[in-house]
């Protein structure tokens, strides 16, 4: 799935194409706002981790949940 984070007082908006579902997301997103530390950590599909100050993501926008397609095109 490919999300977008827009942080605030940020121009440019955090692009991630993760495994994760929008549930699972949305939870640590939950989460976080109400932990201490307040850090949301996202692994992308790549297996890095993305962590962001939870208390200043101004947006999620969540994609479509796509499977990668394998071989030359659709058939």
């Amino acid at each position: 799935m490919d999300i977008k984070i827009g942080i605030e007082n940020v121009t440019r908006e955090l692009s991630i194409e993760t495994e994760q579902s929008r549930e699972d997301i949305t939870a640590a997103l939950s989460a976080a706002l109400a932990s201490e530390n307040g850090l949301l950590t996202i692994a992308d599909s790549r297996g890095r981790q993305v962590i962001v100050p939870a208390a200043r993501i101004a947006y999620i926008e969540f994609g479509q949940e796509h499977a990668r397609q394998v071989g030359f095109g659709a058939i």
